[in-house]
C-alpha cells in the first residue's frame, strides 16, 4: 500500500522522482483512487508531456480507468496541459488527467487532475483521492466494454485558439516573433495558430529532449539567456518562452529585455479591458506585484487575491466575472476560455496587444510602468535539507529601516512595509525548498530584502 509520503498532492497535483516514488505501482494506486472517486461509467481524458516515459505512464493510467468501467480517451501524442483541459470541457467529460511535472527537473514526473470545466481540481477533490489510496485492489486490465481510444487532442485546441485570437487584425502585420518551447509539449503549436498570417515566426528548443538539456523547463530569466540574446541580436519584436507543459509563460522585449510574468498579467488585463472592452475583475496571488493593485484601481475593477496555486484562481474564474488571473510563476488565465492557465494563449494575446496598439511590446511596457509604477520583483529558492517554516512572532517588525505595517499569513508569511516594499517566505509544496520573494521600487532594495530573508531563514 502507498503511504501519503509516497503519493501526496501539492499545489498542482502529485509529483515525484521517477523510479523512486513515481513508479508504475504508485501510478496505478493513484489512478485506482481517482477511479474509485469518480465512479464507473464516468468519462475521462488522459494527456501527457515530453518527459521521460510520460506516454507509457499515461497508457498505464488509462488502462486502470478503462478496467474500472470508465470511458477513456488517451492523447495520441505529447500535448500541452491546456489542450488536455480544453478537451475535457469541449467533450463534456467528467475528469482530465495530465501526466506532467510541469517545470520540475527532468528526474520528476507528475499527475494533474482537471475537473469537468477543465480547471484544476480543488483541494477537496485531491484530499478525497488521497483518502482512497490503497483502499481498493488495482484493476489494470482494459475493459472490452470501455476500451482506451487514442485521439489527437490538439486539433480542436488549435481551432478554438484561432477563433479566440483576433486573426483578422494580426494577419496583415509583420511582427517577428521567437518562441522558446524549452523542449516541452508546447512544441510549435503557435505556428498552426498563426498559419496564413504575415507574422514571421521562429522556434528554438522545440524538439523532444527528456533531459531538458540539463535545466528545468521553467521560464525564469536565468534559463532564458539564449532567448534574450537572440531577440536582441536578431531584432525580434517579441520573444515568448513556455514551460514544460506549456501552461506558463515568460516574455522578452526588443533589446533582450526580460518581461516578468507579473508584468504580463498587468498587460493582459489592460489589453482585454481597454482594447477588447471586456469587463471583469483581476486575480493575483499573495506574492503578486503591487502594480496589479494599481491597475485594478485605475480600471475600477475588483481585485481578488488568492493563495499560491492556480487552482485558487481557476476556482474564482468559474464562480466570478474575471477578465484575467495570473500567478508569479507565469500561469495566466483569461476570460472566455477554460478556467485554466495557457502560455500559448497568453503569448498570442501579447502579440494581439501589439497589433491593437501598433507598438512594440517594450514601448507598451514602458508606458505601463510609467503610469502604474515600476516595481522590482525578485525571488530566490533556498534548497534545504528539510522543511523549515518561519514563525510569525519571531519575524522583525522593521525591514531595512521601513516599518512593517501589515502581515499576511494565509499562505506563507508576507511582511508589507509602509513604502509598499515587501518580503515573503513560503515553503514549496513539492520539494524541501523555502521560496523567498521581495519587491521594492528599486532593484537594490529588493535584492537587500531578499538577502535579509535568507539571513532570517538560515539563522532560524
Amino acid at each position: 500500500m502507498a503511504t501519503n509520503s509516497e503519493i501526496s498532492f501539492g499545489t498542482d497535483g502529485w509529483r515525484g522522482i521517477i523510479a523512486d516514488n513515481y513508479t508504475f505501482k504508485n501510478l496505478k494506486i493513484v489512478s485506482q483512487a481517482v477511479a474509485d472517486y469518480a465512479g464507473s461509467g464516468k468519462k475521462i481524458v488522459v494527456g501527457f508531456d515530453t518527459r521521460f516515459m510520460s506516454g507509457i505512464f499515461a497508457e498505464i493510467a488509462a488502462k486502470v480507468f478503462s478496467a474500472n468501467g470508465m470511458e477513456v480517451i488517451l492523447s495520441d501524442r505529447p500535448t500541452p496541459t491546456p489542450a488536455l483541459s480544453f478537451a475535457v470541457k469541449e467533450k463534456k467529460f467528467d475528469l482530465g488527467i495530465m501526466i506532467t511535472a510541469s517545470h520540475n527537473p527532468a528526474e520528476y514526473n507528475g499527475f494533474k487532475i482537471k475537473n469537468s470545466s477543465g480547471g484544476a481540481a480543488v483541494k477537496e477533490v485531491t484530499n478525497a483521492v488521497e483518502a482512497l489510496l490503497g483502499k481498493s485492489i488495482v484493476k489494470d486490465a482494459p475493459s472490452e466494454q470501455t476500451p482506451v481510444k487514442k485521439e489527437d487532442l490538439t486539433k480542436a485546441y488549435i481551432k478554438f485558439i484561432r477563433s479566440y485570437i483576433d486573426m483578422k487584425k494580426i494577419k496583415v502585420k509583420k511582427f517577428k516573433v521567437l518562441v522558446d518551447s524549452m523542449y516541452g509539449s508546447g512544441d510549435s503549436f503557435i505556428a498552426e495558430v498563426l498559419k496564413g498570417t504575415n507574422i514571421k515566426l521562429e522556434f528554438m528548443r522545440n524538439t523532444i529532449n527528456p533531459s531538458f538539456d540539463g535545466k528545468r523547463p521553467e521560464p525564469v530569466e536565468d534559463n532564458l539567456s539564449v532567448l534574450k540574446e537572440r531577440v536582441k541580436k536578431e531584432k525580434f519584436d517579441l520573444g515568448i518562452a513556455l514551460d514544460g507543459d506549456a501552461d506558463r509563460i515568460a516574455a522578452v522585449a526588443p533589446g533582450g529585455v526580460f518581461i516578468h510574468p507579473q508584468k504580463i498579467l498587468g498587460l493582459l488585463a489592460l489589453h482585454l479591458n481597454q482594447d477588447r472592452k471586456w469587463s471583469g475583475g483581476i486575480v493575483k496571488t499573495i506574492c503578486g506585484t503591487t502594480m496589479i493593485d494599481n491597475i485594478a484601481d485605475f480600471l475600477k475593477v475588483k481585485l481578488y487575491e488568492t493563495p499560491v496555486g492556480f487552482k485558487y484562481i481557476s476556482n474564482l474564474m468559474e464562480t466570478e466575472d474575471i477578465v484575467a488571473g495570473g500567478e508569479e510563476a507565469g500561469g495566466m488565465g483569461v476570460k472566455g476560455y477554460i478556467p485554466e492557465r495557457d502560455g500559448t494563449v497568453a503569448g498570442l494575446l501579447l502579440l494581439e496587444m501589439m497589433v491593437y496598439r501598433n507598438k512594440d511590446i517594450l514601448k507598451i511596457l514602458n508606458e505601463t510602468e510609467k503610469k502604474f509604477g515600476k516595481y522590482y520583483y525578485v525571488r530566490d529558492d533556498l534548497h534545504l535539507s528539510h522543511r523549515v517554516e518561519p514563525k510569525k512572532e519571531m519575524l522583525p517588525r522593521e525591514l531595512l529601516g521601513k516599518k512593517v505595517i501589515d502581515i499576511k499569513d494565509y499562505d506563507g508569511i508576507k511582511l508589507i512595509c509602509d513604502d509598499q516594499s515587501w518580503l515573503m517566505f513560503r515553503g514549496s509544496g513539492t520539494e524541501p525548498i523555502m521560496r523567498l520573494y521581495a519587491e521594492a521600487k528599486s532593484l537594490a532594495q529588493a535584492k537587500k530584502l531578499l538577502a535579509l530573508g535568507k539571513e532570517i531563514i538560515l539563522k532560524g
